[in-house]
């Protein structure tokens, strides 16, 4: 039987020291600890999907909380059942007693823990969801507070106007054109698209792109 932990973060500037330590304190071997610092809404984790590989027959997986093993509640669901049954080893959720498979393997005991993975499952699945509508809310309010998201816009160069009328009338190439304001020959043709749309300046249809 070998010892595993898994250990997972949202994102690479969340630190996972308090799950480390509770895995160092479990002695379990620092190479059988696996660490993905990813979303949880799925299982496409690259070192999760190849600790489950190593998974034997007997093995015991410990995690500290159901939602660093996912935040997806079918998907925590059909893990969990690929691990205890299809691979034949155990899990113990150290946040949750109740989640421990080593023990109460009789018939109430599965029952009683199924009915909390399930709860927490979905707990895990509700609160990544009730964590998205608060950062679009969040995004929305400071919208209607004029932030402004993304990178800001930098201005056409002081030449783009005189090169765009020499591009119009055919007397340099798009790119030539691009080149000479320094810009991407896509770029180049929105912009001008977007100048052209102004009423003051003339309508006729703009070359293609070459």
């Amino acid at each position: 039987m070998k010892t595993y932990a898994y250990v997972r973060v949202s994102s690479t500037e969340q630190n996972e020291d308090r799950q480390m330590i509770a895995m160092t304190r479990l002695e379990v071997p620092r190479e059988n600890i696996f660490l993905d610092k990813q979303s949880g809404k799925d299982f496409d984790r690259p070192n999760y999907l190849r600790m489950v590989r190593k998974l034997r027959q007997d093995d015991l997986l410990y995690i500290k909380s159901i939602d660093r093993l996912g935040r997806n509640y079918g998907e925590i669901l059909e893990q969990w059942r690929i691990i205890t049954r299809d691979k034949g080893a155990d899990i113990c959720v150290l946040d949750m007693p109740l989640l421990d498979t080593r023990r109460d393997k009789d018939l109430l005991g599965s029952f009683l823990s199924d009915v909390v993975l399930q709860i927490l499952s979905f707990v895990a699945q509700n609160e990544r969801e009730n964590i998205r509508a608060r950062q679009a809310e969040g995004i929305a309010a400071a919208k209607a507070r004029g932030v402004k998201f993304g990178r800001p816009k930098k201005p056409l160069p002081e030449n783009f106007d005189e090169t765009r009328r020499a591009w119009r009338e055919h007397k340099v190439s798009l790119h030539q054109a691009a080149q000479a304001c320094g810009l991407p020959d896509s770029t180049f043709y929105t912009a001008a698209l977007r100048m052209e749309a102004a009423p003051s300046l003339d309508t006729q249809p703009p070359p293609m792109l070459q």
